[in-house]
């Protein structure tokens, strides 16, 4: 692929319209993280247990379909599946204003279209990032991950500024409406994409669990993707019960208003901006290995500032800056990985890898909604928020005990030759 000295693969007509896609959807689901919360937690008056059930059931589907969508997505077009889960995402949406305006929204609708919502994520999120190889080619994929994580953490310092400005002036449910139609708007990007896929050839003895098993023993059976999956999971479970208790923590505890929290959220995601623009720079520096775990184990610690909060004021603000600091670390840490896993896999498990990391990593956020619930219900919120910061304090470790602690340079070409991986299909 041609790449130009300044704009790179933004020259690319293709990366181009994915790129679009990722802006205008990420910009909705930033107003969709928001203002779901708030409508259980103002418009249905949700306590604690019942927002971070929400929250879970939202991920749930990473553990129920993570395993078995991998396999389908190898079979399918992956720019198909992306056109179709944006369209999905879109409608479903669409329902909860709808609902409101009639008077007929209930917590149980919300529960519905939050885990339907979040099964047509698990296939787009498995073909997002089983696609990008196919668009950019793996010797682009630091680059293709760093523009696009670049634009995500755009989204997340402009998407809750708009969201709480939104919900302020126009209630959470018709904020929604934002969402729906950038999902819609994203779809049409993905549509207009000019290279396509060949559609995969499918083994004529082609067996769902074998292949399903396939992508298992590929990532457990590599002591690095392990160590990776583990030290996702396990921030993931913590940072789930966290982002379960946040709002709710902020808008009832602390006392702040919508307008409060979207800034809150918008410092916070800021700092994605700064480590999307440092991942590169800070692995040629201390080396591809050592930046996946010192992400996390210099970053995670300034999470510990949001519990202390008890009012709005300069408190908030500098906890604001601690989130800030943790999502610098978290861009650095998944651009740096999220790059590795790519370039390591080969063409026709790629699928398969991504939703058995998703299945393993993303699997435990339900859990953590659900331990965040929990807690908030026989503790306190402040306690349950300070407990899930804790425990990312330590995901670094199943990373820092591997060989990834010191290996500057990671492979990147993928093994086509490992024992039980099928070099065709």
């Amino acid at each position: 692929m041609r790449r130009q000295p300044r704009l790179g693969l933004l020259h690319d007509h293709d990366y181009r319209q994915l790129f679009a896609s990722t802006t205008v959807s990420q910009f909705g689901v930033h107003v969709t993280q928001l203002a779901i919360p708030l409508v259980a937690i103002v418009t249905l008056g949700a306590g604690p247990f019942e927002v971070g059930l929400l929250t879970a059931l939202e991920t749930l589907p990473f553990l129920l379909v993570g395993l078995p969508a991998g396999a389908w997505v190898d079979r399918m077009r992956r720019r198909s599946v992306l056109i179709a889960g944006d369209v999905g995402r879109a409608v479903l949406l669409l329902t909860i204003p709808l609902a409101w305006w009639q008077d007929v929204l209930t917590i149980w609708q919300l529960y519905a279209v939050g885990f339907l919502v979040g099964v047509l994520t698990v296939f787009f999120e498995v073909a997002y990032q089983s696609y990008l190889p196919h668009l950019v080619g793996r010797d682009n994929l630091v680059e293709g991950n760093a523009k696009l994580e670049s634009m995500r953490a755009v989204a997340q310092v402009g998407g809750p500024a708009l969201a709480g400005q939104l919900i302020r002036l126009l209630t959470a449910p018709v904020a929604l409406l934002v969402d729906a139609l950038a999902m819609g708007a994203s779809a049409l990007f993905v549509a207009r994409i000019r290279k396509r896929e060949p559609k995969p050839e499918r083994r004529p003895d082609a067996n769902l669990l074998r292949e399903i098993g396939e992508g298992l023993r590929f990532v457990l059976g590599h002591r690095l993707l392990r160590a990776i999956a583990a030290c996702t999971g396990s921030f993931n479970l913590f940072a789930g019960a966290y982002g379960a208790m946040l709002i709710i923590f902020l808008q009832r505890v602390v006392g702040a208003d919508a307008g409060e929290i979207g800034l809150v959220f918008t410092i916070t995601g800021s700092g994605g901006l700064l480590g999307a623009f440092l991942a590169r720079r800070f692995a040629a520096w201390v080396g591809q290995g050592p930046a996946i775990w010192l992400s996390v184990a210099v970053s995670a610690p300034f999470g510990l500032l949001m519990p202390l909060v008890a009012a709005p004021g300069w408190r908030l603000w500098v906890a604001a800056a601690g989130g800030f600091v943790v999502s610098v670390g978290v861009v650095v840490y998944n651009v740096t990985q999220v790059s590795f896993r790519q370039g390591l896999t080969p063409d026709h498990l790629l699928g398969r890898m991504n939703a058995t990391m998703r299945f393993l990593v993303w699997g435990t956020m339900p859990l953590g909604g659900l331990l965040g619930g929990v807690l908030g219900e026989r503790l306190d919120v402040r306690s349950a928020l300070l407990i899930g910061a804790l425990g990312t304090c330590v995901a670094f470790l199943p990373v820092f005990l591997s060989p990834l602690r010191s290996m500057r340079t990671l492979p990147t070409q993928p093994d086509e030759t490992r024992p039980g991986v099928p070099a065709t299909t």
